[in-house]
């Protein structure tokens, strides 16, 4: 009952509502820039409602009543758009049906409208055509439900309430009306939060003005670049307020404002200020901040991790790697968002791998054990495509292993393959495209990029690593005669997932010969491929990837002296031709491994070391000729064998 009570007199205080509503004041409007005109791919996403594809959202004001303590929400909404085509009568945007519409205005005239479905539809007084600028205020109030990861949610922290939002992906119509699309991004916006005085309420853009009436607070945040609804983000509660400043390329300074549970304050300054490397970082690989007129920020909620809100991350701590990926989504997932939520790598799968970068360049003594982590996890399952195959699940979204991880180690094996100096710089053209900044771009935009600069194709890159499933298995073996003047390296290749019948990579081996190692780069076009190695000296080992370019694993890595010999007369295979498989017999020798061939050469098998007289099954092998490769501490053996 307290609640309730002290609900109606909080909702008492009209602070913002008595301001002018319909029209963008000349002030605001002069800023504002239309990014639609210079966007000029955009993606249809794959929840885009055809009824609200008809118009572009130019401008919202929105004005929120929040008491943290309390689960409700008083708003109201100024939208401004354009229609895109022919003569519209009415306009439709998402609002959940959990929420009141009180009443909505059209030009200072109460419009109908119905609200179902979790869509309002409002009926224009007179038809509007398209590109002529347009308004309407919604007036609505309610308990916001909470959906994904919580799009709406209030909490404790040390005994204090706090409020939060993250509407990623699907979250944005649980709080306020606006339109759940890829394809388009309000191009300004002002933001009034007015809450019991008490409280500070954190926003995107600049914090431009505050006032107080009557035991509350307003704070009116002002953004002035492209934003996709789901960017937006609010957070409310007791916080204490500091920033930290970086130096930027053109020797300006970007302030990092924070806001911080008063509990975590002295956490807050003593981690925070790692944020500085970062962002220097990622200015110089790619470009520099996006938003450096406004600020770039943090503002602690209760969540269990971190949301990329534009220009004002929100996360639950202030961990190096948490407050890297956070910060890189700066540039990828909001100056260049994801035109569909099929391609949610481009926007984690790099704030992912620039994670990884930081620690490259920053703490580098992790960058081995960030690589190797993100190996072990991607292959503890054999399938998986980067690619979103179902956009309803937000499990299968933000999945870690395949969206984050894999996402990530494609853009590294990207760099591999690229190198450094094209790598970068078809990054820099990717995220400075008119086509795609301050806009959505699709894989294929980034592909275009890639390509563009490197002058590869990448088709068949993308169709293995992107489209399809899993990963690469390699065998390695180096054989060499008895003083290491004659040596043949060859990779050999089983796939985790049969959606791939090879991976086409450079393979990096490392040869170790006399004390000193040298790392050869390999263009592994097929299976079974051999390469002559020009190498001074007989190798002593070898070892596979050692800095870990690859997403792979690797089977059995080995270095022999001699020829390949023929088995038969040493070992009995029978039988020959079989069935069902064969048994191999090597009277007093042990053997290694085995690996059955077929005919082109392609790793078809591979069993372990340490047999010796063992069943080896061909099941799941068509009929045909095979080569049996035998591996013993004296040799390698080959034999013919034939299945029925």
């Amino acid at each position: 009952m307290k609640k309730i009570l002290t609900l109606l007199s909080f909702f008492c205080f009209s602070a913002p509502w008595l301001l002018a509503q319909d029209e963008i004041c000349k002030s605001d409007f002069s800023q504002v820039k239309c990014s639609h005109a210079h966007i000029k791919n955009l993606h249809p996403d794959l929840r885009t409602n055809l009824n609200t594809s008809n118009y572009n959202i130019i401008y919202n004001r929105l004005y929120f009543e929040l008491d943290p303590s309390v689960r409700y929400i008083k708003g109201q909404v100024v939208a401004h758009y354009k229609f895109t085509n022919g003569t519209n009568d009415e306009i439709i945007f998402d609002l959940t049906d959990s929420l009141t519409v009180d009443s909505i205005f059209y030009h200072q005239t109460k419009a109908n409208f119905t609200h179902t479905n979790d869509q309002i539809t409002i009926q224009l007084p007179a038809s509007v055509p398209y590109d002529q600028l347009d308004s309407v205020r919604i007036y609505y109030q309610g308990v916001p439900p909470s959906n994904g990861f919580g799009s709406f949610e209030i909490g404790t922290h040390d005994g204090t309430p706090v409020l939060w939002t993250l509407s990623e992906p699907f979250g944005s119509k649980d709080w306020w009306p606006y339109k759940l699309s890829l394809t388009d991004k309000l191009d300004s916006m002002d933001v009034f939060i007015t809450t019991p005085d008490f409280f500070k309420a954190g926003c995107n853009g600049k914090l431009v003005n505050t006032y107080g009436k009557k035991g509350s607070m307003t704070y009116h945040w002002q953004h002035r670049y492209p934003i996709a609804p789901y960017l937006l983000g609010i957070a409310v509660t007791n916080y204490e307020v500091f920033s930290n400043y970086v130096p930027m390329p053109d020797g300006s300074e970007l302030e990092v404002l924070n806001y911080v549970y008063p509990e975590s304050l002295l956490e807050a300054k003593a981690n925070i200020p790692k944020i500085i490397p970062i962002i220097q970082l990622i200015n110089q690989k790619v470009i520099p901040y996006p938003f450096a007129k406004e600020k770039y920020g943090h503002m602690q909620f209760g969540w269990g991790g971190g949301m990329e809100h534009q220009t004002m991350t929100s996360l639950k701590n202030f961990s190096f790697t948490l407050l890297a990926h956070e910060v890189a989504h700066q540039w990828f997932g909001d100056h260049v968002t994801c035109g569909s939520w099929e391609d949610i790598w481009l926007n984690e799968g790099f704030a992912t791998y620039f994670e990884g970068l930081c620690q490259e360049a920053i703490n580098p003594w992790n960058w081995y054990t960030w690589k190797y982590n993100k190996i072990a996890n991607i292959t503890s399952n054999p399938g998986g495509s980067v690619l979103v195959d179902d956009t309803t699940s937000v499990n299968r979204i933000f999945s870690s292993r395949l969206t984050y991880n894999k996402g990530s180690y494609l853009v590294h094996m990207l760099r591999w393959l690229l190198g450094d100096d094209d790598f970068y710089a078809a990054l820099r053209n990717y995220l400075n495209d008119p086509k795609h900044a301050g806009g959505f771009a699709k894989t294929p935009d980034l592909i275009d990029a890639l390509e563009t600069q490197s002058g590869k194709d990448l088709t068949k890159f993308f169709d293995q690593w992107y489209y399809n499933q899993g990963f690469p298995v390699y065998d390695i073996l180096l054989n060499q005669d008895g003083q290491g003047n004659n040596k043949k390296l060859n990779i050999y290749q089983t796939q985790s997932h049969p959606s791939v019948d090879f991976f086409e990579m450079p393979v990096p081996v490392q040869f170790f010969i006399g004390g000193k190692d040298t790392i050869l780069r390999f263009d592994n076009t097929y299976n079974g491929q051999q390469f002559d190695i020009d190498l001074p000296g007989k190798v002593d080992s070898i070892k596979f990837d050692p800095e870990l370019w690859l997403l792979a694993q690797y089977g059995s890595v080995s270095v022999s002296s001699g020829e390949i010999k023929e088995a038969e007369g040493k070992f009995s295979l029978f039988p020959n031709p079989g069935i069902e498989g064969f048994f191999l017999t090597s009277p007093g020798e042990i053997v290694e491994n085995i690996k059955i061939l077929d005919p082109t050469g392609r790793l078809v098998k591979n069993e372990p070391s340490g047999l010796k007289g063992d069943f080896i099954s061909a099941s799941g092998l068509s009929s045909g000729q095979y080569f049996i490769i035998i591996q013993t501490k004296s040799g390698i053996y080959s034999q013919k064998w034939i299945k029925n």
